[in-house]
């Protein structure tokens, strides 16, 4: 069934069936990759508050959480400025990071995010995104783990959102285009 959001429609798109199965299978593979290592999940807000409590969830591991705030969507679009609104305050040094997104598209505020990060002196980086636009992503690093790869549409719900509204959904929806 298509929701209103302000002035957009929105159609289902990844029902909360599919959420919990993906993001417990991405659990048990970063369990089994991280056995025995110090690591860090480093959520991105706001977005990515849901998948990464999720995820932190279905970890086997004594895993640390910590969060940043970076901002570069105005509406529907990116704004291609990346804006730090509240930065890493926890030691790195020597811990094995996995930085958790909602979603991956152009790859411009994982850049700022990842030429920064290194910094801290980790162990290791690793970048996991629940969501993953190849066709909009320009970039050339590595994300490890994916949970889905979507086409370049906009989407809300389950963190994700359209101007602050939409992220309490329980499910994925995506713009709906005639």
């Amino acid at each position: 069934m298509a929701i209103k959001i302000k002035d957009k429609a929105f159609v289902p798109f990844i029902n909360e069936n599919q959420l919990k199965q993906k993001i417990s299978q991405v659990g048990a593979q970063i369990t089994q990759d991280y056995l025995g290592k110090d690591v860090v999940l480093l959520g991105v807000l706001n977005g990515s508050f849901m998948f990464m409590a999720d995820l932190c969830r279905s970890i086997d591991l004594s895993v640390s959480c910590t969060f940043v705030k970076i901002s570069s969507y105005q509406g529907t679009k990116s704004s291609e400025k990346v804006t730090a609104l509240l930065g890493i305050q926890e030691n790195l040094e020597n811990k094995n990071v996995i930085i958790v997104e909602d979603i991956i598209d152009t790859g411009i505020s994982m850049d700022h995010m990842l030429k920064q990060i290194y910094d801290f002196k980790p162990a290791s980086v690793s970048l996991v995104a629940l969501l993953f636009k190849p066709e909009a992503f320009r970039f050339n690093y590595q994300i490890d783990y994916v949970c889905f790869e979507i086409p370049n549409k906009f989407v809300v719900g389950y963190g994700l959102d359209y101007d602050g509204l939409g992220r309490n959904l329980k499910e994925i929806y995506q713009l709906d285009t005639p």
